[in-house]
């Protein structure tokens, strides 16, 4: 059975043995008079054990459309722009009544929207999947329902079925498809809340549960199910989950189904975090900070600046081990803002221009390092140099692998480098090569094994005293059933140990682990190498 996310243990202990090498592996240049050359521990960070939530980690990057009847006011109202708050939530910001948004509505015609041009943009871009709006916190169903008639196809001269065509479209050109769901529906009764975090009462709940099966049932294979705000119950969060396993066994859903039900965590909007986290996760990244949905008023410059931001934020959080799911807004008419393609399709030339570096590459344990980020795809090692350092080297501390050869992606030459300890220094060039974000490919001899930072040598005695400063922490996301209860948790303390000449560590652990919630984990275990 599929682990539920956001568990939080009082302490999880897991002691890994930084193996030593024999002198013909030795792996480092570093001296160790006290004991054989470290080899270190494996540096890939792994997916999911679970194969279903695994599949989904490997698409990496996706497509994220906001697109609705707010799109056909694109952030105006009245003839005036409405400031306040993201543009599809404008119903709420501008104070529109049901009925004039029911003008709304009476106008939509997307005869722009282009279910082929998106695919093939979200390919060009290098995106694996797409997930879109099927219903906003207005309530109104971007899709042919049969719970009410205030949809797309009943309410609008429009008069199809978007989404269907949209999915199949998906399936035509290779691209996993999946649903955002808002559990805040204006229609349906929720009052309006700045911080859309109103409780579901029983009444809502049949409507809620007829349009999720409906969704799972009318339009394929689905591979993300993603929920968003309001604040149910434990078992609201529950009974939706589970309709969405029961019908779309293979479905990703995210953690604003809320009360720690879903399969992998959504972080804050653009959110990269600062410290690795455990576990499946996804940041959820819009293109304008400012809003989602389309904003006619909205500035749009500095498109290198904008890819060289976009670029940097998917390598960040691919390089802690989570997957990027980037938003367009199209317009009311459903056309693709030409700025926006624009940007997607710079992403994707960086991308090829350095194919293996982020997509189909694993995070490591370095994680965020002064420069810049790293990621290795088999025996290729990247060092993504956000910051190109002005003394003209990079250094990578901790690398065990011996290194056949460093050079700029991309370039024909090599680059000088050196050991100095167990730390990697690359010379670098006086300028980069790629101006959007420069990598540097780093060639190892064998798999990909790291020094711990913390790494804890065996006395002459032969014993480690171990205290609290020695242990890496493992941290994810917990949430008490909303978006503002949502905190950083703490679930994994390791200690990494060097062994004996002999290979030999003994560990006597004395404490205790206390559980601090009833959804903790069914197992908890430690892992050495």
């Amino acid at each position: 059975m599929r682990k539920v996310i956001g568990v939080v243990l009082a302490l999880l202990l897991a002691v890994g043995a930084v193996a030593t090498s024999p002198p013909a592996a030795v792996a480092t240049s570093a001296d160790r008079p006290d004991g054989p050359p470290v080899r270190g521990v494996p540096g890939a960070i792994d997916l999911s054990a679970d194969e279903d939530l695994a599949a989904w980690q490997r698409l990496q990057f996706g497509m994220f459309i906001h697109w609705g009847l707010f799109s056909e006011l694109g952030g105006v109202w009245q003839g005036k722009p409405v400031t306040s708050g993201y543009s599809e939530q404008i119903q709420m910001w501008a104070d529109i009544s049901e009925e004039e948004y029911l003008d709304v509505a009476a106008r939509f015609r997307p005869d722009r929207f282009d279910p082929a041009e998106i695919c093939s943009l979200a390919k060009q871009a290098g995106m694996r999947y797409v997930v879109i709006t099927s219903k906003h916190h207005d309530g109104f169903s971007m899709f042919d329902t049969a719970t009410t008639e205030y949809d797309v196809t009943d309410a609008t001269p429009y008069g199809k079925d978007p989404l269907k065509a949209l999915a199949d479209e998906c399936r035509s050109q290779g691209l996993k498809f999946g649903f955002y769901f808002s559990l805040v529906d204006w229609h349906q009764g929720h009052a309006f809340d700045g911080n859309n975090n109103n409780p579901i009462p029983a009444s809502m709940e049949p409507v809620i549960k007829a349009q999720i099966r409906e969704l799972m049932t009318n339009y394929g294979d689905i591979a993300e199910v993603w929920f968003d705000m309001s604040s149910p119950t434990d078992t609201q969060s529950e009974e939706f989950a589970g309709i969405v396993r029961e019908l779309q066994p293979k479905a990703a859903v995210n953690s604003r189904v809320w009360n720690n039900k879903g399969d992998f965590r959504t972080l804050g909007d653009n959110e990269i975090p600062s410290v690795a986290l455990d576990g499946a996760w996804q940041t959820p990244a819009s293109i304008y900070h400012d809003t989602w949905g389309y904003r006619s008023w909205q500035v749009r410059d500095d498109l290198p600046g904008k890819i060289r931001d976009l670029v940097v934020g998917l390598t960040g959080v691919r390089a802690r081990g989570g997957n990027y799911l980037l938003n367009i807004g199209p317009r009311g008419d459903g056309s693709v803002v030409e700025f926006e393609a624009d940007v997607l399709r710079g992403m994707g030339d960086w991308l090829d221009r350095h194919p293996g570096a982020v997509l189909d590459a694993s995070a490591t344990r370095f994680g965020g390092q002064p420069w810049g980020e790293v990621t290795v795809n088999d025996r290729d090692l990247f060092l993504h140099v956000t910051d190109w350092p002005e003394t003209g080297e990079l250094r990578l501390p901790g690398l065990a692998s011996t290194v056949r050869e460093v050079r700029e992606d991309g370039a024909a030459g090599a680059l000088d480098w050196r050991r100095d300890g167990d730390d990697l220094v690359v010379t670098l060039p006086e300028s980069p090569r790629d101006q959007v974000l420069p990598v540097i490919k780093v060639e190892l001899g064998s798999e990909l094994r790291i020094i711990p930072r913390k790494t804890v040598p065996l006395g002459r005695d032969g014993a480690a005293a171990l205290g609290a400063a020695d242990f890496e922490q493992g941290y994810s996301y917990a949430d008490d059933g909303s978006y503002s209860s949502t905190r950083r948790t703490t679930v994994r303390h390791t200690a990494y140990v060097t062994p004996d000449r002999a290979g030999r560590v003994s560990l006597a652990v004395r404490g205790e682990a206390r559980r601090t919630r009833s959804t903790a984990s069914r197992s908890a275990h430690g892992r050495s190498w």
